[in-house]
């Protein structure tokens, strides 16, 4: 834990983790508290799943847009310019009452979503020694991890109180503010893109890339259809309550399991660590089919966690 100590003790590194830490509760927030709106005004959990696989996916297939426009122009004004579009059309979407909106507002919305992981990750090259910087981004990702703990509780929570419209008011209010703080950010706004060299070859171009986004395509498959599945499996059976909790199962230990990678990262190499991990992490999900959105789900999803956050 040492390692931890000492990157945390650096300026910088808690300037980029606290200023992004409210917009990364809104992202995980967002999936369940949009999944609820849409069954509470259709009452249709297939339109529900619709809208929250089309977000996503808008997200998905723009991330390389948003990349590119970091690497062109820096973080200042896509980030600017997104939070507060971001931040207004979720409020635009949680006071829309038109059946035949919500599914083209959620597409839009996956569209703006801000590039704050983005954005933060290339920063640690700037904030921390080479040397820590494997360290870093396992620290990066474990906070990432943390906000899924109690980010679908709280999203799940609010969703399902008296004041359902209160989910996606806070998700907004969050974004605004974690966006804009580290918009606004010194190592941000002065961040300069590192110059390409003439012998440059666009990444999808490199056979292990193209291997790496092929196997980025099945696990987001997998992902995608466990973050619309438990919503729909839960509300299905009548206990959408439970949503939250197994999220938040499955955040806890993959924040444990991110730590346990980052602590190991200089004993092994990196494709070597993968391979373990990412075995066991297939061994995991396969009793997953036999639970049910309750105490067995839940269990399920501490191993899952783990093993998917060491992946990470």
């Amino acid at each position: 834990m040492r390692k931890y100590g000492e990157l945390l003790a650096i300026k910088n590194t808690k300037i980029l983790l606290l200023s992004s830490f409210p917009a990364r509760v809104a992202y995980a927030m967002v999936g369940l508290a949009l999944f609820f709106k849409v069954e509470r005004l259709t009452d249709s959990v297939a339109y529900a799943g619709i809208a929250l696989g089309l977000n996503t996916f808008a997200n998905s297939v723009t991330a390389g847009l948003r990349g590119a426009a970091l690497d062109r122009w820096g973080q200042k004004w896509p980030i600017r310019i997104l939070v507060p579009l971001y931040a207004s059309g979720l409020l635009v979407l949680e006071f829309t009452t038109s059946k035949s909106l919500i599914l083209p507002l959620s597409l839009l919305m996956g569209l703006v979503s801000p590039p704050i992981n983005l954005s933060v990750r290339p920063l640690w090259k700037v904030a921390v020694p080479e040397s820590s910087l494997r360290t870093a981004y396992a620290l990066d990702t474990s906070v990432i991890n943390a906000t899924r703990v109690f980010g679908p509780l709280l999203a799940s929570t609010l969703a399902l109180s008296p004041y359902p419209r209160s989910a996606l008011i806070l998700c907004a209010l969050f974004m605004a503010v974690g966006g804009l703080s580290l918009g606004f950010t010194k190592i941000s706004s002065t961040w300069v893109p590192e110059k390409k060299s003439e012998s440059h070859i666009a990444i999808w171009r490199l056979p292990a890339m193209r291997l790496l986004m092929l196997e980025a395509m099945f696990v987001g498959f997998g992902w995608g259809a466990f973050d619309v599945g438990i919503p729909a499996f839960a509300t299905l059976e009548k206990i959408p309550g439970w949503s939250g909790p197994i999220f938040a199962c499955l955040a806890i230990t993959s924040v444990a399991g991110g730590l346990v990678a980052g602590l190991i990262s200089r004993k092994t190499s990196a494709l070597k660590g993968l391979l373990r991990t990412y075995s066991l992490w297939m061994i995991a999900t396969l009793p997953l089919a036999l639970t049910y959105p309750g105490w067995s789900m839940a269990f399920i999803a501490l191993f899952i966690g783990f093993f998917g956050g060491a992946v990470q």
